[in-house]
């Protein structure tokens, strides 16, 4: 049985755990996630405590920020979820649909087959990807970029569009090709109808953005 705090259990867990990340995965990324995958689920048949779980845990430890010879470690985001709701006495099923969630949610160049299916995991994977996206995602996406102290453009270094999943886990290209190996793929990998129509809107504010930018670099206005 679920305890009723449990949803607000997780939340403290998750401010503490991530109250030193970088700003592109800290908690106001994981609020904003949240508080999408709840606006999707309105229009969705689903389990809305694996929602709510799955989407306060997606990052507890993103992979890029731990990492080994494959260029992040992706068992430590998932042991420390399952520890966590071991914890809380959650039901075993519970546990490893939230675990296969965070397992399977993220992009990784777009070559990452999904393993497991569920209208929870699309809920939450469509909430993630939106936060990639529109006016956040670029703020995220430079935000990241600086972290990782990229350039932010260089017209000889073109986008990589076909990196296997290992190519881009270790990728250092400029930020802005970031839109063309990630961000512009993601409205059309949604998966549920509120988030294609969401994507959308924030799409096009990207293609503004980077045709303003570019204007810019060129000097043309």
């Amino acid at each position: 049985m679920i305890k009723t705090d449990l949803i607000s259990k997780t939340i403290s867990f998750v401010k503490a755990k991530l109250e030193t990340a970088e700003g592109g995965h800290d908690w106001f990324h994981i609020e904003r996630v949240y508080r999408n995958a709840i606006l999707i689920s309105k229009n969705e048949v689903c389990n809305t405590v694996v929602v709510q779980l799955g989407a306060l845990l997606h990052d507890i430890a993103d992979s890029k920020f731990h990492p080994d010879a494959s260029g992040g470690d992706e068992t430590v985001g998932p042991k420390i979820a399952r520890e966590f709701l071991e914890s809380e006495e959650v039901d075993d099923e519970t546990i490893s649909h939230v675990v296969n969630i965070i397992e399977n949610i993220s992009f990784k160049g777009g070559n990452f087959e999904k393993k497991f299916s569920s209208i929870e995991l699309n809920i939450v994977q469509d909430a993630d990807r939106l936060d990639a996206i529109g006016a956040i995602g670029i703020a995220r996406m430079f935000n990241y970029g600086g972290f990782k102290n990229r350039v932010i453009y260089d017209p000889k270094i073109a986008p990589n569009l076909k990196m296997t999943r290992e190519e881009y886990k270790k990728s250092s290209s400029p930020t802005i090709n970031h839109f063309y190996e990630k961000l512009f793929l993601l409205k059309d990998k949604m998966n549920t109808e509120t988030g294609k129509e969401i994507a959308k809107d924030r799409h096009r504010y990207m293609e503004g953005f980077l045709s303003q930018f570019y204007a810019e670099w060129e000097g043309e206005k």
